[in-house]
């Protein structure tokens, strides 16, 4: 295949590359100084932060899988991406996707657990269960798009073998297939709303009763100090999802034909990108404890 030329030349595209770049270092380096921070700082091994590791893990890995090809089409025209390869990017990409929505939900109940069960906090959100719940994040993205890449792969490809995009995305390479798409796409449309629109359920209804709790509470300041302890969650919850819900309802209203690279742009780069500033400027503990372990 050929990924879309890159159209800007000159000192623009020399800008692009520039920003492109260090928002991958940034990204690299933010999401790995989280990770050791936890690891190293015993009054970050709770769940929250447990949870919140799995995810920088997941940043890290999401952006590595679009970023680096991306730095090389803008650089050195470097348009060509074989056949296996172009699976592979696709496969891994909507993988460490659907984990990261699992774990989004996931971390959408520990604040629940934490806020609306607080005395039971320790006993329901247990080692054990921690673990099960990142197991099932990880498996279940795994699983959730086997169905769909095997389809995917025995689609016939003929014409242009031109893909509109900076990745292998799976709708810009619908629009290559011989014949219609139909049953990948029905099988495609019912992944995506299970993963996209079932983990964003699982989040609204923790946040209901969370703001149910939250409204209980009669002292102002109170009510705004437990409030924070999920104001970080919710603001990621906000980015990664405004960009996803947009590239599901592409196949109710079919405008896949005119593709947007927005949305995933926002989630493989900007997203990544925001989650170590999200987790850091806004929570003491954290900042707390870099300064201890640096």
């Amino acid at each position: 295949f050929l990924l879309a030329e890159f159209p800007y030349y000159g000192s623009l595209r020399i800008i692009i590359l520039f920003l492109l770049l260090v928002s991958y270092v940034i990204t690299l380096s933010g999401n790995i100084l989280i990770i050791t921070v936890i690891l190293r700082h015993q009054s970050l091994r709770t769940p929250m932060y447990f949870f919140l590791s799995n995810l920088s893990i997941v940043e890290i890995f999401i952006t590595t899988t679009v970023t680096p090809k991306f730095l090389s089409i803008i650089a050195f025209g470097n348009r060509k991406i074989p056949l296996w390869g172009c699976y592979l990017q696709c496969y891994f990409y909507f993988v460490l996707a659907s984990v990261d929505f699992f774990l989004l939900a996931v971390m959408a109940f520990d604040r629940f657990v934490a806020i609306c069960q607080p005395l039971h906090y320790v006993t329901v959100m247990s080692c054990r269960l921690c673990i099960s719940f990142a197991l099932f994040c990880w498996f279940g993205g795994l699983a959730s798009t086997l169905l769909p890449t095997i389809l995917f792969f025995y689609l016939p490809i003929c014409g242009s073998n031109v893909i509109d995009h900076f990745f292998c995305d799976i709708d810009p390479i619908l629009k290559l297939v011989c014949q219609g798409p139909g049953p990948y796409k029905y099988s495609k449309f019912k992944t995506s709303s299970f993963t996209v629109l079932g983990s964003l359920l699982c989040i609204a209804v923790s946040y209901t009763f969370v703001i149910i709790a939250i409204f209980k509470i009669k002292a102002d300041g109170q009510r705004w100090k437990t409030f924070s302890t999920c104001s970080s969650h919710l603001i990621l919850v906000l980015i990664f999802y405004s960009g996803s819900v947009i590239m599901c309802l592409r196949f109710i209203n079919g405008s896949a034909v005119n593709f947007n690279k927005m949305p995933v742009v926002l989630n493989t780069i900007v997203t990544p990108m925001l989650n170590p500033f999200i987790y850091t400027l806004r929570n003491r503990q954290v900042k707390s404890a870099i300064q201890a372990v640096f």
